[in-house]
C-alpha cells in the first residue's frame, strides 16, 4: 500500500477515535451533534472519493460498475449533508416527514445496479442492452414501490407513524435484498473479488444492523446525535474507504460462462416478475379498506402509471430480444454451414490422405519397369539404326523419361510435408531448373530463353521445393513445346507488385492442323498430377500458378509468389539448392 494510502487511513481511524471518545465523555449538546455529523459528513465523503479513481482507471463495465458504487456512496453522503444542514446549520431537528428519507432510500439501488453487473465474471452472450433493460425494470420498480408505499403518508395524507413505519419496513425489505445479493455475489466470485465483497458485505451488514439498532432506539426515545449508537453507523462509512484504498482488482477472472448466462436469463426474469406484480398491488389498493380514500385513488392512479410506462419498456424490450434471436439464429445457420464445410475438407483430407498412400505405393512399384524401359531405350539408342528407327527410339526415351517425371510428381504429391522456410532467390532457382533440363531440351533440339530480372527480391520458401516446381513445370513446358512447330521456351522473372512473377512461355508458331490431335495430351500434361503437386507446394508458400493456352500466342504458365517486404535484395547465390551454384545463364 503507498504511503498516502496508509496516511488516508490512519486520518480516517482517528476520525472514528474522535467520535467514540466525544460518545464516551461529552454530555448531549449542540456540541456534540455538530461534532458526530461532521465526521460522519467526512468519513462519507471520503469513501466516495476513494471510490473514484477505480471508475477513471477502468474502462467498459468495469467502469459502470464502480461509478455505480460511488453514486450509491454519494446519495449516502448527500443525505448525511442535509441531515448535518438541519442540526448543524438550522440548529433544529430533522422533520419527521423528511424529504430527504427518498434520497436515503434510493441509495442502495445503484449499489443493486451495480451488482447485477457481475463485473468479477466475464462478459456472457447474453445482450448488454437487454440487460440494461431488465436493470432499468428493477430500478423503476423499487421507485415504484417508494412512492407507493411511502410517499402518500407524506404528501396525500400527512401522517408520521404510518410514515415511518411504511418507509422503515420498505427500507428494511430493500436492505434484505441487497445483502442477499451481495452474499451471492461473495459466493460465486474468487480471488481479489471474494476479498471485495466480503468486506462490502461486512460494511453492509453493519449498517444495516447499526440502523435498525438507532430505530430503535428512536423509539424509546434514548438516541440522539453524537451517541454510542452512532458508532457501528461510523463505522461502517469508514469501511467504505477502506475497501476503496485496498480493493486491486483491475479485470473480471475466468468463471463458466454457463453460469453468467444463467444470472442474465434470472435478471430477465426478475424484471417480468416486477411488471406481473403491477396488478396485485392494484388489486391491494383496491381490497384495502383501512387506507383512506385519497391514498387508494393515488395508488390505482400510480399502478395504472407505472404499468403503462413498464409496458413500454417490456415491449422495447421484446423488440430487442426479437432481433438478438434473430441474429442468434443467423449465427447458428452459418455456424451450422461452416460446420458441414469443415466436415467435407475433413472428409477430402481423408480421401487425399488415403490417394496419396495409394498414390506412393503405385509409384515405388512403377519405377523398377521404368527404369528397365530406360535403360533398354538408351541400349537400344546405341546399337546401329537407320534414321527413322532412330527417331522411333529417341521418342520412346523421351516418353519414358516424361513418364518417370510424372512418377517422382507422384511421390512428392504423396510425400508432402510442411516446408523449411527460408529467404530463396529464385533467379538462382530458375538457373538451376534450367541447367537440370538441359539434356532433356538440348535433346528435343528446344531453344531455351531466359529473361531473369536483376536483384530480383527474395521469397520465404524451400529452395528444393521451389526448384521441384520450376523442374516439374519445365519440364511440362518442353514437352508442350515439343508439340509445336519454332520450339522456343522463354523462362522470365520480375517483381511487381509486391509479388515474384515466373512466366514460362512457349512462344512457338501457331498450332497446325495435324498437330491439333496431340492438343489433348498437351493439356493433360498442363494439369495433371504433376501440377496438382505444384499447386499443392505454391499453397504452402501462399503463391498461385495460372496457365493459359493462345492457338496464336502458344502456352504461358504464371507462378506468383509474395516476397519478403523490407528484405535486401539479391542476385547471386543466396537459397540455392545445395546441388548447384549459380553460374552464367545458359
Amino acid at each position: 500500500m503507498r504511503t498516502y494510502s496508509k496516511l488516508w487511513i490512519a486520518a480516517v481511524a482517528a476520525c472514528l477515535v474522535t467520535l467514540v471518545l466525544a460518545a464516551l465523555f461529552l454530555h448531549q449538546s449542540f456540541r456534540l451533534t455538530a461534532l458526530s455529523d461532521v465526521i460522519q459528513c467526512l468519513l462519507l465523503l471520503s469513501g466516495t472519493i476513494s471510490l473514484i479513481p477505480h471508475a477513471v482507471r477502468s474502462r467498459g463495465r468495469l467502469r459502470l460498475f464502480w461509478m455505480l458504487i460511488a453514486t450509491g456512496i454519494a446519495f449516502w453522503f448527500c443525505y448525511q449533508l442535509f441531515w448535518t444542514y438541519y442540526e448543524v446549520w438550522l440548529r433544529t431537528d430533522v422533520p419527521d416527514l423528511c424529504a430527504a428519507d427518498m434520497i436515503l432510500f434510493l441509495h442502495i439501488v445503484p449499489l443493486m445496479g451495480a451488482l447485477a453487473l457481475r463485473p468479477h465474471a466475464p462478459q456472457d452472450e447474453y445482450s448488454a442492452t437487454l440487460r440494461r433493460l431488465d436493470f432499468a425494470l428493477m430500478m423503476i420498480w423499487w421507485m415504484y414501490l417508494y412512492v407507493l408505499i411511502v410517499i402518500p403518508w407524506q404528501y396525500v395524507v400527512a401522517n408520521v407513524t404510518a410514515y415511518n413505519d411504511n418507509l422503515n419496513s420498505l427500507y428494511l425489505i430493500e436492505k434484505l435484498a441487497f445483502l442477499s445479493a451481495l452474499a451471492l455475489a461473495w459466493r460465486s466470485s474468487k480471488g481479489g473479488w471474494r476479498t471485495f465483497y466480503a468486506s462490502l458485505f461486512g460494511a453492509s451488514i453493519t449498517y444495516a444492523a447499526s440502523s435498525h439498532i438507532a430505530n430503535w432506539a428512536l423509539n424509546r426515545h434514548s438516541y440522539y446525535s453524537g451517541s454510542l449508537y452512532d458508532i457501528p453507523l461510523a463505522v461502517s462509512m469508514a469501511w467504505i474507504t477502506v475497501i476503496g484504498l485496498w480493493t486491486r482488482e483491475p479485470e473480471p477472472q475466468a468463471a463458466v460462462r454457463s453460469a453468467s448466462t444463467f444470472h442474465g436469463v434470472w435478471l430477465a426474469r426478475l424484471g417480468m416478475i416486477a411488471a406481473f406484480s403491477l396488478p396485485l398491488f392494484a388489486a391491494w389498493a383496491l381490497l384495502d379498506g383501512t387506507i383512506p380514500p385519497p391514498i387508494r385513488w393515488f395508488r390505482i392512479v400510480l399502478t395504472l402509471a407505472m404499468a403503462l410506462l413498464m409496458g413500454i419498456l417490456v415491449f422495447v424490450r421484446q423488440r430487442l430480444l426479437d432481433r438478438e434471436l434473430g441474429r442468434l439464429l443467423a449465427d447458428s445457420r452459418e455456424s451450422f454451414t461452416n460446420l458441414k464445410r469443415l466436415q467435407a475438407q475433413i472428409t477430402e483430407s481423408e480421401k487425399l490422405a488415403s490417394i496419396g498412400q495409394l498414390v506412393g505405393g503405385a509409384a515405388h512399384e512403377l519405377n523398377n519397369p521404368i527404369a528397365a524401359m530406360l535403360g533398354y531405350s538408351d541400349l537400344l539408342l546405341s546399337t546401329p539404326l537407320n534414321p527413322e528407327q532412330h527417331e522411333l527410339a529417341e521418342k520412346i526415351g523421351q516418353h519414358v523419361r516424361r513418364t518417370k517425371s510424372l512418377v517422382a510428381s507422384l511421390l512428392s504429391f504423396a510425400k508432402q510435408g510442411p516446408a523449411a522456410m527460408a529467404p530463396v532467390d529464385l533467379n538462382t532457382v530458375l538457373r538451376t531448373a534450367v541447367k537440370l533440363a538441359q539434356p532433356q531440351w538440348q535433346a528435343l533440339k528446344i531453344e531455351v530463353q531466359t529473361e531473369l530480372q536483376p536483384n530480383l527480391p527474395v521469397v520465404l520458401g524451400d529452395s528444393n521445393q521451389l526448384l521441384q516446381v520450376c523442374v516439374q513445370i519445365l519440364n511440362s513446358a518442353l514437352h508442350a513445346a515439343d508439340q509445336r512447330s519454332g520450339r522456343i521456351l522463354t523462362i522470365a522473372a520480375q517483381h511487381k507488385d509486391g509479388l515474384a512473377i515466373i512466366n514460362i512461355s512457349d512462344t512457338s508458331s501457331a498450332v497446325s492442323p495435324a498437330e491439333k490431335e496431340e492438343e489433348r495430351e498437351e493439356d493433360q500434361t498442363l494439369s495433371g498430377l504433376g501440377l496438382s503437386a505444384c499447386q499443392g507446394i505454391l499453397q504452402q508458400h501462399h503463391g498461385r500458378i495460372f496457365w493459359e493456352r493462345d492457338r496464336k500466342a502458344g502456352t504461358t504458365i504464371r507462378i506468383e509468389l509474395p516476397v519478403i517486404p523490407g528484405e535486401p535484395e539479391k542476385s547471386t547465390g543466396a537459397g540455392a539448392p545445395a546441388i548447384w551454384q549459380p553460374q552464367p545463364s545458359a
